[in-house]
């Protein structure tokens, strides 16, 4: 038995398309009579057809012994009105998902917490006992389902670890590469939304420089497969900011800030490897890894919290006081961590791409000093989510031989003998000198800028140079960078 079912609508009409379908048709009552454009159409049944309504749907039971003839023809479809589908609609990326609901997590805790405490509060004496009594009684049962839930939760973290592509390192990811893709994706929609007045010219030599630096990294680097995944598109932005970030989908975004910081091409070599190390690295999907399962712990704590404080303002300083605790003891020291990979990472992208890898250090003791300069004040190391700058130009400074080892099994052409750091330390050391002579006013003045007094000399004590050799009293030629036509 084979069941035909039309939808019927009112006012609808059918037409014919090309398909044949003959049989000879014979109906009963009720009659049923519309509009319709039919070649050749016929239904022949052993028995008659019995159109059963239901509302707007008609039926007909066809008996399985008709003879179904199939022949070039039409076949009925809809006149007048047109049947589409619906887009389909896409799920927000998980990152993303979870920064919506993050600050709505916390209410619930909040709310949660409160009701326990005034639920707790309003119990009788008596109640408060049998409840203690209960607990007391069942405290190995509730101490096996807490470790249990502790074992379900370690298991489920070890099935989201992972191997970081470059560094082998083990990492949590619980959310995916291609999630924080889509979320890339959005995020670098909303930066080019913000910056989009502020875009420096394709044609103006600070883009051209910038675009040409990344693409030599790229195409030096392209054994990397992450780094010939991507597509890398470069943004600068005129701003006094000085920051630069990759995002994850290959958006560059470079602040003129940063650039008039930087002395040549080299620095800009070394700092673009850097920031570009991040997104080959995935440290955006794994920094949000770790602030989602320590999110999910500290609610737990939250919700103890506004449970167990006897008044709402000790609650809030116990809130503020979590919130602090989790970022000084997980979040920073973990950033901390990334950036110092990033920085080991984007000194060999940089040595692959043949810069003077000797600058790197020397941009860091520029950033120390220009800090001491302007009278910006430094924190702490543990209070920032970035190592100070004398730790970086330390840590990379360590890591100088390593890279020069790289840049020449790469075939690059051969670096001067005279070393940036010991120029730059010379010149620190000039600078010094001449402020001193200003403090004293027999002394003709030499026309350099007085320095604070708030710079140390202790800068320098880790960086002199030992004293110049006689070829490094010759002028020998900067090497030249490979950039790409």
């Amino acid at each position: 038995m084979v069941l035909l079912c039309f939808n019927l609508f009112r006012g609808a009409r059918f037409c014919a398309r090309p398909a044949y379908l003959t049989r000879n048709l014979h109906l009963k009552k009720p009659r049923i009579t519309c509009n319709v454009t039919i070649d050749s159409v016929h239904l022949r049944a052993a028995k008659p057809i019995s159109p059963c309504s239901n509302g707007r749907t008609m039926c007909f039971r066809i008996s399985s012994r008709t003879n179904l003839l199939l022949h070039p023809g039409s076949v009925l479809t809809r006149c007048g009105l047109h049947f589409h589908t619906s887009a389909p609609v896409r799920a927000l990326p998980g990152p993303l998902l979870w920064l919506v609901l993050k600050p709505l997590q916390k209410l619930m805790a909040i709310i949660l917490g409160r009701s326990i405490r005034k639920w707790w509060v309003a119990l009788p004496a008596n109640r408060r006992q049998l409840l203690h009594d209960w607990a007391w009684q069942r405290r190995w049962h509730l101490a096996a389902g807490a470790g249990f839930t502790m074992m379900i939760a370690v298991l489920l973290l070890l099935t989201h670890l992972d191997e970081s592509p470059l560094t082998g390192r083990t990492r949590l990811l619980v959310f995916s590469r291609e999630k924080c893709m889509e979320l890339a994706a959005l995020t670098s929609e909303a930066y080019m939304e913000e910056f989009s007045e502020l875009f420096v010219p394709v044609s103006d030599p600070r883009h051209q420089v910038v675009e040409r630096v990344v693409q030599h990294l790229a195409q030096r680097n392209k054994d990397i497969p992450e780094m010939s995944d991507v597509t890398w598109s470069v943004h600068v932005v005129q701003s006094p900011t000085i920051n630069a970030f990759v995002l994850p989908n290959g958006k560059v975004f470079m602040f003129t800030g940063m650039l008039d910081t930087m002395t040549d091409v080299h620095q800009l070599t070394i700092i673009l490897g850097h920031e570009m190390a991040h997104a080959l690295l995935g440290h955006s999907a794994e920094q949000a890894s770790l602030c989602h399962v320590v999110d999910l712990l500290s609610l737990i704590l939250l919700t103890a919290i506004w449970a167990v404080c006897p008044r709402d303002s000790l609650a809030l300083l116990g809130q503020w006081v979590q919130d602090k605790l989790s970022q000084l003891m997980f979040s920073r020291p973990f950033s901390r961590k990334l950036e110092a990979e990033a920085d080991h990472v984007g000194l060999q992208l940089a040595a692959k791409a043949c810069a003077d890898v000797r600058a790197g250090p020397v941009f860091w003791q520029q950033m120390e000093i220009r800090d001491q300069l302007t009278g910006e004040p430094a924190l702490p190391e543990w209070l920032s989510t970035h190592p100070s700058h004398r730790n970086r130009f330390t840590q990379m400074d360590r890591l100088i031989p390593q890279a020069l080892e790289l840049r020449e099994s790469c075939s690059c052409p051969a670096l001067p003998v005279t070393d940036p750091r010991a120029v730059f330390s010379r010149s620190v050391r000039v600078l010094l000198e001449d402020a001193k002579g200003q403090q004293k006013p027999p002394l003709p003045h030499r026309g350099a800028a007085p320095l604070p007094s708030g710079l140390s000399a202790a800068l320098l004590a880790q960086t002199a140079p030992p004293p110049p050799s006689s070829e490094e009293r010759q002028d020998s030629k900067d090497s030249e960078f490979a950039a790409p036509a």
